[in-house]
């Protein structure tokens, strides 16, 4: 029986197996280039350009900075690259991940351990670390849900919890073209691994 196809060319000429993913098949241009071009919030954000998932990964690394300044950089590193298999898996909201069932939990866990390998970094983060980069993803999702997803901040609240207002402090989401977003992620990962 033929197995169907479950590998993806990359722009950058590699070709990722989505099944049984290896460091060696991930570059970050591949993945800030996917990312650029993913809309979060299924594209219902206000706005002249979708809100990508690369500007949100840009955003948790800053507030996830914020909250934790003594960081070690490899766990800041991992905020930018948190959402990294959205790049060929697409971003689904959380009530699409429940409806879709495991399945997509597992793909999502491979694609990550091989992503961190490449960027030296564990396959699977400590508890600690992956608790904190998610409190940041809540902040981050509490700002875009009031600023350009169309929710109060009594709704937000309830679903993501109050930011502490320290933390968000002259943070603005503003929405960019696809190309920008691109090249800042990419620079922004450079900064990082020049700073390990």
């Amino acid at each position: 029986m033929k197995h169907p196809r479950a590998w993806q060319r990359m722009l950058s000429g590699r070709r990722l197996d989505l099944l049984d993913p290896t460091p060696v098949d991930i570059e970050i241009e591949d993945i800030a280039h996917g990312l650029a071009f993913v809309a979060r919030w299924n594209g219902q954000t206000r706005g002249d350009f979708a809100y990508s998932v690369a500007e949100h990964s840009l955003l948790v690394e800053d507030i996830f900075t914020r909250m934790q300044p003594k960081a070690p950089v490899k766990w800041r590193l991992a905020a930018l690259l948190h959402d990294a298999p959205e790049y060929v898996i697409g971003d689904m909201i959380s009530p699409v991940k429940a409806a879709v069932g495991p399945g997509y939990g597992e793909l999502d866990l491979r694609l990550t351990a091989a992503i961190h390998l490449r960027f030296g970094l564990p396959a699977v983060l400590p508890k600690t670390v992956k608790a904190q980069i998610k409190r940041a993803d809540k902040v981050s999702a509490w700002m875009e849900a009031v600023q350009i997803a169309g929710f109060s901040e009594k709704e937000a609240t309830k679903f993501f919890g109050r930011p502490n207002e320290d933390i968000v402090r002259n943070l603005e989401i503003h929405l960019r073209p696809p190309v920008e977003v691109r090249q800042d992620f990419v620079a922004r990962h450079l900064e990082l691994l020049e700073l390990l």
